[in-house]
């Protein structure tokens, strides 16, 4: 049987209706290459049993989105420039996380998933990174060709030692890094994986936590196919999923 992986879900409003929905490049990564089935959960918050939830699944994966977190959820005040939001997302997302990490159930988060990661144990982001002094400009640039707008196009350097140089080596990386907001308070419970050449946080785990916990600010769903790195951050995902699933069997035996 494959194991079960949770996604939390965006909210869109079209057609009439409120849908509940992730990104295929994401669950197509999760099914192809770390050879998981993808949950989808929808985003209805304190509606939904987390630790129950968690009792079921066998990892839990956070995908990027349009929106980013509320700041309210990390203590600053809402302006046009943090926007758009997805209130319902945050409050299904962060409580899952929080869940994920105490009863050591795998965690990849991904993009606006590290960022939810970050503010869920307590850190803080920065908006319009790129008007910062000595930053780049990490946002994707204005295409209608998805290839174009997710082209790996900037290095990251994972640290000595760390659980992403254990995944993709030592050397630096290409990486396709598409945002707008980032780290800006690091959670005192991440450790910092890779950062990019100006400074920004590319990548954290979680200290000391019981079960695989990493974060990346790029988007190694899309080419996860093709791209060695890529790759391999969803089959080490796998893996810790597969393993968690070999001990919840035994447990029940």
């Amino acid at each position: 049987m494959q194991p079960l992986v949770a996604v939390a879900c965006d909210v869109r409003e079209f057609e009439r209706y409120r849908w509940h929905a992730a990104p295929e490049p994401y669950l197509r990564a999760a099914i192809e290459v770390a050879g998981v089935l993808p949950l989808l959960v929808p985003a209805f918050g304190p509606a939904i049993d987390v630790p129950g939830l968690l009792a079921r699944v066998d990892g839990v994966l956070m995908t990027g989105s349009k929106t980013n977190v509320h700041p309210s959820r990390y203590g600053a005040e809402p302006s046009a420039r943090h926007e758009p939001y997805d209130e319902d997302r945050d409050a299904t997302s962060l409580p899952l996380i929080r869940g994920a990490i105490e009863a050591g159930v795998p965690l990849f988060a991904i993009c606006r998933g590290l960022q939810e990661l970050n503010v869920a144990l307590g850190g803080s982001l920065a908006t319009e990174i790129q008007e910062l002094d000595g930053r780049d400009d990490h946002r994707a640039p204005e295409s209608d060709d998805q290839d174009v707008r997710f082209e790996i196009r900037h290095a990251v350097t994972p640290e000595a030692g760390g659980a992403l140089a254990r995944i993709v080596g030592t050397e630096g990386i290409a990486v396709n890094s598409l945002h707008r907001q980032g780290v800006e308070r690091l959670s005192p419970r991440l450790a910092v994986e890779a950062r990019a050449g100006d400074g920004t946080i590319e990548a954290v785990s979680v200290i000391g936590a019981p079960g695989f916990a990493v974060g990346v600010q790029w988007h190694p769903e899309y080419w996860a196919a093709t791209d060695t790195p890529s790759r391999r951050l969803f089959e080490a995902f796998g893996a810790a999923v597969r393993a968690h699933a070999g001990r919840h069997a035994q447990a029940a035996e």
